[in-house]
Order: C-alpha cells, then structure tokens, then sequence
C-alpha cells in the first residue's frame, strides 16, 4: 500500500519522512532517548546530554528517514546515508515487537542497506544486528566524534533473516 501525506510517503505501514517539523523532532528525540536509557547503560546522564544535539543533527541530516508507526504514534525510526544505517531506535516500551527487524529489513531490502556502527558496549544491538546477518568487519575505540564508546562496525554477510 502506498499513500502520501504533508511531509511523509508511505509504504506497508512504514512512513518516509520527507519534510522534519517539531513535532515529529520532538518525538525521535524521545524514541531516541527511550531506547538508550534502555539499552546504553555505559552512558552517564551527561553523556547523553552531550550526545543529544549530534542526534538532533543526524536526524535533520539524514538521506532516508524511515517512520514505524503503530496507533497512529511514531514508536521507532532508522536512518540510512549512501548504504549506511546511520541510526536505528526503538521506543523502550515497544521493544521486542519485531519493529527493529522490520526497519531494517525494509532498509536492506529497500536502500540496499549493507553497514552499521555499533556500540561494543551494546550488546543486545550487537546480537541483533548478528541474528539479521550481519557481520563485523572492523573495531574503533572510539566513536565517530571521539568519546571513548567503542564502535563496530558491521556489514551484511548473508541475506537478511525473515
């Protein structure tokens, strides 16, 4: 199914955003915040505040901003740049539905999708990430801005998982 509305195009339930306004900012941060208080135990609540306007430029900079829905609210999103998953959040009180998987599998399936960063210290992203069919392929001690977070990085090594 395919229908277009101010600002997103969607496609089977999950909605492309084209145009960023507040409200829809608004609630990515929050998804993003959600989901790494959940899953980022490694980060101080200073950390994540220092780390909240890189997140607020990814989101505005992205290539492709993909929307999961569900009750007519935003409860996850992924971002992908020339073949890259640049960001992939899951509001903590919808994980374990299978949104995660159904984001990227749209992301591989749809942008050819084939690397992702990591956290190392995300372990469960990390085991996701495994279970889909990917691979890593090199190791930072640090993040893309510098702080000591190691990264992984990781590329599809066999089809995605179903």
């Amino acid at each position: 199914m395919y229908s277009q509305g101010k600002g997103w195009i969607e496609v089977n339930g999950i909605k492309r955003i084209v145009q960023l306004d507040r409200n829809c900012e608004t609630r990515l941060l929050q998804i993003w915040e959600s989901g790494v208080n959940e899953t980022h135990s490694f980060l101080t609540s200073s950390d994540r505040e220092r780390i909240r306007p890189d997140v607020l430029l990814g989101i505005r900079s992205v290539e492709h901003l993909f929307c999961f829905y569900k009750n007519s609210e935003i409860v996850g999103f992924i971002g992908v740049d020339t073949k890259k998953i640049e960001m992939l959040f899951i509001d903590a009180a919808v994980m374990g539905e299978g949104i995660g998987k159904t984001l990227l599998s749209y992301a591989v399936e749809t942008l050819q999708a084939t690397l992702v960063d990591v956290n190392e210290q995300n372990t469960h992203a990390v085991q996701f990430y495994k279970h889909m069919g990917f691979i890593q392929i090199h190791r930072s001690e640090h993040d893309d801005r510098g702080r000591p977070f190691p990264i992984l990085t990781m590329q599809m090594g066999s089809s995605i998982t179903h």
